[in-house]
């Protein structure tokens, strides 16, 4: 695994874990989803509907393939080394890449701003400098949108654990904007 992606599942963990318990369990996903469906109030209920099987199945997934020990819990230590394995975790990171971005574009343009895209992504827990270098990194139009595809694929990139140098690695640590 590329350092980048070490450092990147470490903010996922840290993101993940909602609540601040120190693991990550099901109330963690539930809270993170109520955050980001607010943070959607202009979507439709269709793209409410398909963020929260998205999380509940990114959910089901990390229980089935991580919580080695059947406590319900997921700690650091069951995340870090099985996480970014893209045979594990590709459908359910496509399925949740795919259902994320639909959030951004309420209004069914193809296009995301940037505004909405700072609430979903602060929803999560992202910090507000970084989601604007991120933004930035996916080159926005003279408006100031960036397109749902563009958005998807960066969410997959961010999960892969050979991807360096890539957007979402300006998740991490902050750019000079």
């Amino acid at each position: 695994m590329r350092t980048e992606a070490a450092r990147r599942v470490e903010l996922v963990f840290s993101l993940f874990d909602a609540n601040g318990n120190g693991v990550i369990d099901s109330d963690d996903f539930d809270l993170m989803t109520s955050r980001v469906v607010e943070a959607a109030s202009a979507s439709d209920d269709a793209d409410k509907a398909a963020i929260r099987a998205a999380f509940r199945r990114y959910w089901t997934t990390l229980a089935t393939e991580l919580d080695a020990n059947g406590d319900g819990v997921i700690t650091v230590e069951e995340f870090r080394p099985f996480v970014l394995d893209p045979g594990r975790f590709g459908p359910t990171i496509t399925e949740f890449a795919q259902a994320l971005s639909a959030l951004g574009d309420p209004d069914k343009d193809g296009l995301i701003e940037r505004p909405l895209f700072v609430s979903l992504m602060t929803a999560i827990g992202f910090e507000e400098a970084n989601i604007h270098a991120l933004f930035d990194a996916f080159a926005p139009d003279a408006e100031d949108r960036i397109t749902v595809a563009t958005w998807a694929v960066g969410i997959e990139d961010y999960y892969a654990p050979d991807m360096a140098g890539i957007p979402g690695d300006r998740l991490v640590s902050a750019q000079a904007v």
